[in-house]
C-alpha cells in the first residue's frame, strides 16, 4: 500500500511540472510572436502608415510641415500632405471631411458658418504675431494707436511717424486668413484694414514686403529668419516668445489642429507626434513656436486672456 501511495505521488508530482512547463512555453510563446504583449505595437505600427491631408493656416505650415517630414523619415510608409489656404479653408476642408486636419489660428467658434461642435480642438502650440515692413521704412516700434492708423489709411507716409518720406503700402491676408484674423483683433483693436494688396500665403506677404519700398502687413514670428524684412516692437515691447508667454505682447494665438470627431489612424499618431516632447521642446522652438504649457497666461474663444 505504501508502495503503491508513493508511485501515485510522484505521477501526480510529474504531471504538475508537465502542466508547469507548458504554461511557461505558451507565455514565452507569447512574447517571442507579439500575440500577446506585443499587440500595442503593432497597433502603433499599423497607425503610422497610410496617408492623410493636413490644410489651413499658413503660420503653421511650416512648423507641420518640418514635423511631417521627420514623422515621414521615422514611419516610411507614411504619406502626409500639409496645404496651406488660410485657417477658414482648414476648418471647412475639416468640417466637410475633404481633409483629416484642418489647422488654424483662430478658435472654431470665431468663424462663421463652421459646427465648431463637431470638431476636436488639438492645441499644438501658441505662435506671436506682428507688423513686419521693409527695412527702409526706417522705424522699428509703433504704438498701437499708429499701428491702427496705419493700418486703416489715416497715415499714408511713413514720414508722418518719423520714418522715411515713402508711401506706405499695406499689403494684407484674406478675410478667410486666421493670421489677419489674429492681427485685427489684438493688432488693430477690431478695426477694419483700409484696401491694399491682398495675398494668400505668409510667404508671398514677406517677399512683397521685402520686395516692396514702404510696404507693411502681418506675419507669424517663425517667418522672421532673416533682415529681409523688419518685426516691429508694439507701444516699445518686442516680439518675442518671452513677452508672448508673459501675457506682455497682446498678439499672439494658439496654433490648432482640428479634426472632424476624435482622431483615429494616422492623424491620431501624428498628432500625438506634435504634442510629444521630441517636437515640443526641439522642433517647436526651432521653427519660432511656443510650446503652449509655457504660457503664463490663457485665451478663450472670447479673445479674454487671464493668467494661468
Amino acid at each position: 500500500m505504501k508502495k503503491t501511495r508513493l508511485l501515485s505521488f510522484a505521477a501526480l508530482l510529474i504531471l504538475l511540472i508537465g502542466i508547469l512547463a507548458a504554461c511557461g512555453s505558451n507565455n514565452g510563446g507569447d512574447q517571442a510572436d507579439g500575440s500577446n504583449s506585443g499587440t500595442d505595437q503593432e497597433s502603433s505600427e499599423e497607425s503610422a502608415s497610410g496617408s492623410i491631408t493636413i490644410s489651413g493656416s499658413s503660420a503653421m505650415q511650416p512648423l507641420v510641415a518640418a514635423a511631417a517630414e521627420n514623422f515621414m523619415s521615422e514611419n516610411p510608409e507614411a504619406d502626409i500632405q500639409v496645404n496651406a489656404g488660410g485657417s477658414g479653408t482648414g476648418l471647412s476642408e475639416v468640417s466637410e471631411g475633404t481633409v483629416d486636419i484642418g489647422n488654424s489660428d483662430v478658435f472654431a467658434e470665431e468663424k462663421d458658418g463652421i459646427p465648431a461642435d463637431e470638431l476636436v480642438d488639438h492645441k499644438v502650440a501658441v505662435v506671436g504675431m506682428t507688423a513686419a515692413v521693409n527695412p527702409e521704412v526706417g522705424i522699428d516700434d509703433i504704438s498701437k494707436e499708429d499701428l491702427i492708423k496705419v493700418f486703416t489709411g489715416e497715415v499714408t507716409n511713413w514720414s508722418e511717424l518719423g520714418g522715411k518720406d515713402v508711401d506706405v503700402t499695406l499689403v494684407n491676408r484674406p478675410d478667410s486668413s486666421g493670421t489677419r484674423a489674429t492681427f485685427v483683433k489684438f493688432g488693430l483693436d477690431g478695426e477694419t484694414p483700409a484696401e491694399g494688396v491682398t495675398e494668400d500665403s505668409s510667404n508671398t506677404v514677406k517677399q512683397i514686403i521685402s520686395e516692396t519700398e514702404g510696404a507693411i502687413g502681418y506675419l507669424a514670428f517663425s517667418y522672421f529668419t532673416d533682415d529681409s524684412v523688419t518685426p516691429l516692437s508694439v507701444d516699445g515691447v518686442e516680439p518675442t516668445d518671452e513677452n508672448v508667454q508673459s501675457g506682455d505682447f497682446p498678439i499672439w494665438a494658439y496654433q490648432h489642429s482640428y479634426t472632424n470627431g476624435e482622431a483615429e489612424g494616422l492623424a491620431k499618431t501624428f498628432l500625438d507626434y506634435l504634442l510629444s516632447e521630441e517636437v515640443q521642446t526641439g522642433l517647436l522652438p526651432e521653427q519660432g513656436y511656443i510650446p503652449a504649457t509655457k504660457m503664463q497666461v490663457e485665451r478663450d474663444a472670447e479673445g479674454n486672456q487671464t493668467d494661468i
